[in-house]
């Protein structure tokens, strides 16, 4: 089973080499790292350029946004299965993808996903924030819950059957795609309780107040458009906010 690893570059040259290194640090060899860089002007190409080799796919042009560049990765990634692992952030250890694929022996599993760490942008090893995750049901997904996407790998199938990512939202297209997948009776998720990912603090969704208030209007959106949430989505949107409140260390 081969699993693909997409990554979307803009610009992210003081950070990308963490990203590659991590990637070619896996121990599980059956994968492929797909890069959509949207035409990078800070030297992001020549890091890039200096890995070519361990990349399947690298692809720089103009795009409209991360989530139209991920979805140009998803079209041109080979794998069976489909993982995120952005630019700034890293696997948490040597054997993440081992342990996916591991859980994707079972052929009924269309999805596995993990736990993150919140990181220092200068300091990797100071975790300032831990989500925890835990087993899905039907129940926490209609109360906000949702497992952290960076950590999330997902059956090739499953986004061509959604379409991709809905580059109408800014910030929480992976919310709604979460949303889409997770409401199906058919959708069999396995969570691990293992760190997959630390992630750097300061993304798209959490750098300012404008653009938290722009994720919750998407969130709600999000909700509305899936009919998932509970009380009509308003239990699922101010429990999907508070429940971050004990992640912070």
């Amino acid at each position: 089973m081969k699993i693909s690893i997409i990554t979307a570059t803009y610009n992210c040259a003081q950070t990308l080499g963490d990203c590659l290194c991590s990637v070619a640090s896996q121990t599980y060899s059956s994968r492929e790292h797909v890069v959509i860089d949207g035409a990078s002007e800070d030297g992001t190409l020549d890091v890039l350029q200096a890995s070519r080799s361990q990349l399947a796919v690298l692809l720089s042009e103009p795009d409209r946004g991360i989530y139209d560049a991920l979805n140009k990765g998803i079209a041109r990634a080979s794998g069976d299965v489909i993982g995120f692992l952005h630019a700034d952030d890293v696997y948490a250890s040597p054997d993440v993808l081992a342990h996916v694929a591991k859980a994707f022996a079972d052929p009924a599993v269309c999805a596995v996903y993990g736990d993150l760490h919140y990181v220092r942008k200068d300091n990797m090893s100071q975790v300032v924030r831990v989500w925890q995750s835990a087993v899905f049901t039907p129940q926490r997904l209609a109360w906000g819950w949702m497992p952290p996407h960076p950590t999330l790998y997902v059956r090739k199938d499953w986004y061509e059957r959604i379409g991709g990512f809905d580059t109408r939202y800014r910030i929480a297209a992976d919310y709604f795609s979460i949303l889409q997948m997770f409401s199906q009776p058919d959708f069999k998720a396995v969570y691990l309780p293992v760190v997959f990912v630390k992630m750097r603090l300061g993304g798209a969704s959490n750098r300012s107040l404008k653009a938290m208030v722009r994720k919750s209007r998407e969130d709600w959106n999000a909700l509305r458009r899936t009919g998932v949430g509970a009380f009509g989505g308003v239990g699922a949107l101010v429990w999907k906010n508070l429940s971050k409140l004990g992640q912070f260390k």
